[in-house]
């Protein structure tokens, strides 16, 4: 198949500066709750977007996991290529893709760790098998061959005798502050609609922009 030729008309809506809400957080529960309601696969996937120490932008698939006009919070290995990664850069960018829906959202902001609170209740909120992998992977870093990872998490498994490991220090969790929303509806034509919204002081710039 020549992949040059395909392509598909978006008829499903239209996104106008009449229709959306002058906050930000409020446009975007909109559209999550319309993607939770049409139940579009792992609606709330997103990718995060960071600069690796090469210069190369890095871009992996995480789950959101709670957003509030306070930010939006993922969970990870601080050690993996990530973590080091907004540690050395905080300014990451997030990207929800709802192709059910034919929508996009950018979102550029700030990542900083949450409190070791609020990391340590969702990492015991996690099913037990979910918890005890985190605790062995050593996320990012090389290791032999599967059955290595494997024994791992069945020996910990074994040492636990039915206990709930601690959290690792090296995993928890990190909130977005978003300085910059995009809002992205496709149209007919490729005439999409592309609302910005950007910060500035207490409020939010609206702009739109040509597809």
């Amino acid at each position: 198949m020549k992949i040059e030729s395909i392509r598909r008309e978006y008829e499903f809506a239209e996104l106008s500066r009449k229709s959306i809400d002058k906050n930000p957080f409020k446009q975007f529960a909109t559209w999550l709750n319309e993607a939770l309601i049409s139940r579009v696969l792992e609606a709330t996937a997103m990718s995060v977007i960071t600069i690796n120490n090469d210069g190369f932008p890095q871009s992996r698939i995480v789950l959101l996991k709670s957003y509030s006009e306070n930010g939006f919070s993922f969970f990870t290995n601080y050690s993996s290529e990530k973590g080091r990664s907004i540690e050395r850069n905080p300014m990451i960018g997030l990207h929800f893709f709802w192709p059910e829906l034919e929508r996009q959202i950018r979102i550029s902001g700030f990542a900083t760790k949450t409190s070791a609170k609020i990391s340590d209740s969702y990492f015991h909120s996690r099913p037990i098998t979910s918890q005890i992998a985190a605790s062995v992977s050593k996320q990012s870093e090389e290791i032999p061959n599967r059955e290595f990872l494997e024994n791992r998490f069945f020996d910990f498994q074994n040492q636990l005798r039915g206990k709930n490991p601690e959290r690792p220090g090296s995993w928890g969790g990190y909130i977005v502050d978003p300085v910059k929303f995009e809002f992205w509806q496709g149209r007919e034509n490729r005439l999409h609609d592309r609302i910005l919204y950007i910060k500035q002081g207490e409020d939010w710039l609206i702009k739109r922009l040509a597809p």
